[in-house]
Parts: C-alpha cells; structure tokens; sequence
C-alpha cells in the first residue's frame, strides 16, 4: 500500500488519511475519494492530502474483515457486517464462550494488519452479546495474508459458544442448632437466581440435619425426583473426604471424584457423582451471588462441557478471586502496600464531632501529638493505609477541625446534631458515603496510635461472602476500634440513636464477626481524658 502526500489532482480513487475540512463539509479519513470530494477539496483552497492507495495484490479493510468475520462464524456466533476496518462478532445463544488461545495466537501471528481480539475464556455470554471483533489495522492488506488467516480458522477452533442445557437441579442444605433460617432461605434465594441466569432451574430444596444418615435419603430422594444436578450446601465447611457430605454420597451410591480446587473462594468445593448426576458439596461461599470457584464448576455442568477432576485442576491461572487474609494478621503488616490493594470497595467514615467534654476544656481532638493535632495522626493512617474515600464527621468547633485537616485528600459531613451523641455522627457519615461501597471502617478521631498496617490488616480481613462482614481488631483477645462493617449493617447502624455506637451489632449477628488480632495496643488506645493523654505521651517521646 503505497501512503503519503498526494497532489488532490491525482487523488482519485484514494483513500483519505485523515479527515480533513473542505469548506462547510468535514471528508472522513478512510473515505474513497471521488470527483465530488476532489472538487471540495480544491474549492477550500487544498493542494496536497495524505492518502492511500492499494497496490497489485492487495484488499480493502472492510473486504478483509468481512471475509475473516465470516470464516469465524458458525458455532453459535454470527458476523456482523464490516466497517471502517472492523467486524464483530456475536453469540447466537446463552452459554460460554470458549476460545482456544494457541489457534488464536498463531492467528494473530500471521500479519501484523490482521487482529482478532476476543472475550476472556469461558465468559458467560448471551443472545447477541460481542464475543469477538476482527480488526483491520491499515487501510488495506494482502489478499494473500487474509487467505493464510482463512486456513488458520478451517485449521484450528478459534472461537465458539457452547450454549448452555437446562438442569434440573436439586438444592439440599444441612443444619445444626441455633442455625437461622434466614440464611437457609438466602442460600435457597442465590442459588436459584444463579440457575436462571444459566437458563436452568431449580425443581426441589430441602433441608436436613448436618448428619450422614439423614443426608444420604435427602440425596437419593432428589435424584428420584427428577434432578440431574443436586447440589449440597452444608451448615459445616467440608474438611475431608470422610466428612459428612462425602460420606452421604458415598453412602446414597455415589462415588466422589474430586475435593477442593485451586479457585478462592471456593476452595473447598467437592465433586462427587451417583451414576450419570453430579453431585456437588458446595463452599460456604457459595452463599453468596458474587462470583467464586462453585460458578467456574456449574456454568461447565450448564453446558455439558467436561467438569471433572482434570478440569478443575486446571482453573487455578486466573483463580485468585479475592485477596486472602491470614490469621492472625496478614503480611501487610510486614510489607507496605500500594494504595487501594483491595478490590472490595471501603470508605473509611472518622468522628469527629465530640465535644471531648472528659478532656476539660479544650478539644481533645486538636491538642498536639508530636507535633500534629491528634485527629491528624488518625486521618493520617487510614489514608497511608491506601483506603478511599475518606469522611469525615464534624460538629463541635467545626472549622478549627477542618483546618487541622487542611490539604488532606478527604470530605466532610456536618452533623448538627452532634450535642446528642454518637449515634448521630454514624447516621450523618453514612448518609454522606457514596453508592456503591461494600464497607465502611468507622474510625475514631481520639485514637492516634493505630497503625497503617493494622488498618490494611481490618480490610484485608474483610469478606462477607465468607462470613466476615463485621471485622473486628483484638489485642490480647481485647475488642478495641475501629471496626470495618459491611453495606448490609448501614440500615441498622442509621436508626441508632443517643450517644451509643453500633457495638452492640456485634453481639446480635456473631455468624458475620472476624476478629484479628493486632500486635500493638493502639486498637485500644482511646484519649478520652488528661490522665489518658499523660500516660501517651511518654510513650511517643520515648
């Protein structure tokens, strides 16, 4: 393809380089230009243009596209029509889309104008959703480079749709006392929506003691009914392949063919079978509708693709699907982290509308601690600590409070009714937290020893799919602040009301509290009064 300067006088026929103004008409690059344009462009006074033009051999970009496009269709996937060089493609039918990476790296080796770039591998599509898109780079390319991609695609399985194939699925969960049917009635709630979206359904759920002799019937009685599918979540995580789950299999005919699996969460899935069904033991995460191994498993099931013990060995490129925190803290303590490690959303809300009236007469929150008002030190750490954003509440000498902040990267929400206590400044700081976040880190104004690390350990802890929604700090075995709390606590923590904070919630939802234990004491390092504040800062100055 020869491109460069062209006289407008010999430039018919060409292709236009770049769009270029022609009195009141703008001439589009990629155009072909005609008498018509030629004319414009001399009318508005243009001599010269940057252009185009094919040589022997060689085909237009949206010939070429449209050529590849339609040599990838089939299989579930239909080609749209080719322009300006590009042409999507488009799955026909719900199901996975399914790319052979090396046919498509060898591909997209063949000439640098030809690219094919595709969704991830096993992304669950539906009708008319873009799969693929063919791209054209330049202005034309050789016929006999497209002619060598065409072979690549009869040669190889670049890219298809396997469409999903309704189960009939069976739900049995296991329960031991004191466990709340609210949770059981979640799980049932999640599943089911999970099944729809994989066009599947759920025909029967029930619920059993978490013991193998009243499991193993629940399993044979699901599968009597009717289900091709039986999934089992238990009121216990599976620790082994004699638990009770797998014990109940076995014991209802079954044979189990594989545990756990190198996605997290979903660790602890276990994949077993009676004749022709699978059966699966679910991990505790499996609760929840976000994303975890148990869907990689069922969405393979879904279109009767192999899920076998091969094939789940092979999920684990790719299959960190959250951070993992250890206990009883992780290595962030050790090992400074690049702000905002962590994928789940957190707001840090910090308090700081108290009129500090133990302290006397001055504001607690002001007074100098090596050098910076005490507030400081706290506002200070959460931001080293890379969480964002940061609010915080104000009230009792309101600008002297925002000025000890100035230049911090923070927000502020006024709380005028901050005379009657605590549970106030929570109601106003989360009315002022943005949509969209999973937690919020309440962290108090008058705790100026608590660490970055220890704040990034809180978050790292943080998991409500795994039943840590309620992240608490400990020292010793000591409750101290702050506490990390998830979305689904904001209702309750807002209808608070007196100088109380949401603590008690603690006590009321035990299932959904993680402790963590600190090596410091600063998670219990409150100054409230003189005597507390004298006994700080010997320390500081040591």
């Amino acid at each position: 393809m020869k491109f460069g300067p062209t006289p407008v006088a010999d430039s018919a026929g060409t292709i236009l380089a770049h769009s270029t103004r022609a009195g009141s008409r703008i001439i589009k690059k990629g155009r072909v230009l005609n008498a018509e344009d030629i004319a414009a462009l001399k009318a508005a006074g243009l001599v010269e243009i940057v252009t185009s033009r094919l040589e022997a051999g060689e085909i237009g970009e949206d010939v070429a596209a449209r050529r590849l496009a339609e040599s990838l269709a089939g299989n579930q996937i239909s080609a749209a029509v080719a322009f300006t060089g590009r042409a999507n493609l488009f799955a026909e039918v719900s199901g996975l889309c399914l790319v052979e990476r090396d046919d498509i790296d060898r591909f997209n080796a063949i000439d640098e104008a030809i690219t094919l770039a595709t969704l991830a591998p096993f992304s669950v599509v539906m009708p008319k959703q873009i799969v693929a898109t063919v791209k054209i780079i330049p202005f034309a390319v050789a016929d006999s480079q497209v002619a060598k991609a065409e072979a690549a695609v009869r040669q190889g399985r670049l890219i298809r749709v396997a469409p999903f194939r309704q189960k009939r699925v069976a739900l049995i969960q296991t329960r031991l006392a004191g466990m709340k049917e609210s949770i059981l009635d979640k799980t049932a709630d999640v599943t089911r929506a999970r099944l729809a979206a994989l066009d599947s359904e759920l025909i029967g759920e029930s619920r059993v003691d978490h013991d193998e002799k009243a499991l193993a019937p629940a399993i044979a009685q699901a599968l009597k009914a009717g289900a091709n599918l039986v999934l089992v979540a238990g009121a216990s995580a599976i620790l082994d392949r004699r638990d009770v789950i797998p014990a109940a299999i076995v014991a209802a005919g079954g044979a189990i063919e594989h545990f756990g699996m190198p996605v997290d969460p979903g660790n602890l899935l276990l994949l077993g079978r009676i004749g022709a069904a699978p059966v699966l033991g679910l991990p505790g995460c499996a609760r929840s509708p976000k994303e975890n191994g148990f869907d990689w498993v069922l969405r393979l099931l879904c279109a009767d693709l192999p899920a076998d013990a091969a094939a789940i060995r092979q999920m684990g490129v790719g299959g960190l699907l959250a951070e993992i925190p250890s206990r009883p803290l992780p290595r962030a303590q050790a090992t400074p982290l690049p702000a905002s490690p962590h994928p789940t959303r957190i707001a840090a809300l910090v308090l700081a509308a108290g009129q500090s009236r133990r302290m006397g007469a001055v504001n607690k929150l002001l007074i100098a601690i090596d050098g910076k008002p005490m507030l400081r030190h706290a506002v200070d750490a959460v931001l080293s600590a890379g969480i964002a954003p940061v609010v915080v509440v104000t009230g009792h000498e309101h600008a002297e409070v925002e000025a000890a902040l100035a230049g911090l990267p923070v927000a502020f929400a006024a709380n005028p009714d901050y005379a009657q206590g605590l549970s106030t400044s929570l109601r106003h700081g989360l009315a002022a937290l943005p949509k969209g976040i999973d937690g919020a880190l309440v962290v108090l104004g008058d705790m100026p020893r608590v660490e970055p690390a220890e704040l990034r350990a809180i978050v790292g802890a943080f998991s409500p799919n795994e039943g840590r929604a309620i992240v608490v700090p400990t020292r010793h075995g000591k409750r101290g602040n702050p506490v990390l709390w998830g979305r689904q606590f904001f209702a309750e923590m807002q209808e608070l009301g007196g100088d109380v904070g949401a603590r008690h919630l603690i006590g009321a939802y035990p299932e959904a509290v993680a402790e963590v234990e600190m090596a410091g004491d600063g998670v219990l390092t409150d100054i409230d009064t003189p005597q507390a504040l004298a006994r700080l800062k010997p320390k500081i100055e040591a």
